[in-house]
């Protein structure tokens, strides 16, 4: 009985630790006179519905910016609309059609962007969903900007999308390059506070603001770019009360911070 009644004690430590942390080194960056930029990004957007208009919604609230990773074999008319009704959300490319062609291959985890096809195929297809996405939000609202499903991308197919006219690529984790291939910017999420093994559900508190705390603190001591953003992933379609809190929770908490600042996608992807 004791110990059930002091777990609830021993998580809101946690959290509270957690917070404290963040803070603390939100501090030092102020202290410095350093600006920590921060930048969102949600993957797998191409239907309306009532997940979607609560992201754009927060995105609204909070004056944060969004770029949705966007699939283009299914985005359409009624997705672009909803989407480009809110002016604080962007469009980027989330491969063609998030389908794993790994099956069957022997390799670990699903690839969409790997070498199961000829690599014509898949840069055909490429091209194909920029097209769709660029006519679906025009120049001011997509951005030519790879996000391989899964986070996988076979690097011969990261060789070839300067020449189809991507600027930026954006995986997760630190960036180890401030480029992925010449003229490529790399700009990764390092934040995703859903936990996807045996289904998606929050990862938690504690765990998901360690995640930002950590990058901006290699950020600040050189052990991170300390010019890549701090990214936060989210995926609308999958979140349960618990991460839709935690985000809200998030994006005001760092809204409030004077020394956060949230830059527009064209500056994030130069950066």
């Amino acid at each position: 009985m004791t110990q059930d009644s002091d777990m609830p004690n021993s998580t809101e430590a946690a959290h509270t630790e957690a917070w404290d942390a963040l803070n603390a080194e939100l501090d030092q960056w102020q202290a410095q006179g350093h600006i920590a930029t921060f930048w969102w990004r949600d993957d797998d957007a191409s239907r309306p519905g009532p997940q979607l208009s609560r992201l754009l919604s927060l995105s609204a609230k909070t004056g944060t910016p969004v770029v949705l990773a966007s699939i283009p074999a299914t985005a359409d008319v009624a997705f672009a609309d909803t989407v480009l009704a809110h002016p604080t959300a962007y469009v980027a490319q989330h491969g063609y059609a998030h389908i794993n062609h790994a099956k069957g291959s022997g390799d670990k985890g699903a690839w969409e962007l790997g070498r199961h096809r000829p690599l014509e195929t898949v840069l055909d297809e490429l091209q194909q969903g920029r097209r769709g996405l660029s006519d679906l939000f025009g120049p001011d609202r997509f951005l030519p900007v790879m996000v391989p499903p899964w986070n996988r991308i076979d690097p011969s197919v990261v060789a070839e999308l300067p020449a189809l006219g991507y600027t930026a690529l954006s995986l997760c984790d630190a960036r180890p390059a401030a480029e992925a291939a010449p003229g490529l910017r790399l700009v990764n999420s390092h934040c995703d506070p859903i936990k996807w093994k045996g289904g998606a559900r929050f990862t938690g508190t504690a765990k998901s603001i360690s995640f930002l705390t950590d990058h901006l603190i290699a950020r600040r001591t050189g052990s991170a770019d300390a010019a890549e953003p701090t990214g936060l992933l989210t995926h609308h379609i999958d979140h349960d009360a618990a991460t839709w809190d935690f985000c809200e929770t998030l994006l005001g908490h760092l809204t409030a911070h004077p020394a956060v600042r949230f830059p527009a996608p064209s500056e994030v992807f130069a950066s």
